[in-house]
């Protein structure tokens, strides 16, 4: 069941759900909008010839209070917010339709699962021809949050646990590797 703005009111005022920074106006009726940091990653193509799923990737990191994406491209950032989810909470990450319209596709590669906490890192790509210029602090996605029938057996543990900052990708320390 996706939680209204009611019960994400309740739950944070409870602090069960903590989103922070977050404004009021940020929540949205089945949605908490979040809003673009200012930790970016781009692959470093200079020292990368091919990526694979058993090697670390190199990345190029850099703080910005604006950014420019050029067309076709893609790169990582962060939200401002950092989330924890309690046991019982999944949610997912959706682009803001206004943005999306604008040939801006937002992504996070999969559910955040039930007792996460950290930054989002949101896998950002410019389908449009033209360039994107974003600004740190704009509301950039939503934050769809659903409760699980019951708390989970084990909650997030994983590799991306606390994370801070755009993360790149880690699925060279995925199980098959070891």
């Amino acid at each position: 069941m996706i939680l209204s703005d009611k019960t994400i009111k309740d739950l944070r005022d409870q602090g069960k759900l903590i989103i922070e920074p977050m404004e009021d106006y940020q929540i949205q009726p089945a949605s908490v909008d979040l809003r673009l940091g200012d930790s970016f990653l781009k692959l470093d193509e200079n020292m990368t010839e091919v990526m694979t799923l058993d090697s670390e990737i190199k990345y190029v990191s850099y703080r910005s209070e604006e950014l420019i994406i050029p067309p076709h491209s893609f790169l990582l950032a962060t939200t401002m917010e950092y989330v924890e989810l309690p046991n019982d909470i999944t949610a997912f990450v959706e682009g803001r339709s206004s943005i999306g319209r604008m040939g801006l596709f937002i992504q996070n590669a999969g559910w955040v699962d039930p007792g996460f906490k950290g930054q989002i890192t949101l896998e950002l790509y410019n389908a449009n021809s033209l360039p994107i210029r974003l600004a740190t602090g704009r509301r950039i996605c939503q934050l769809v949050l659903a409760r699980m029938d019951q708390k989970a057996l084990k909650p997030y543990q994983g590799k991306y646990m606390n994370q801070r900052d755009a993360v790149g990708s880690r699925v060279f320390l995925d199980l098959e590797n070891q």
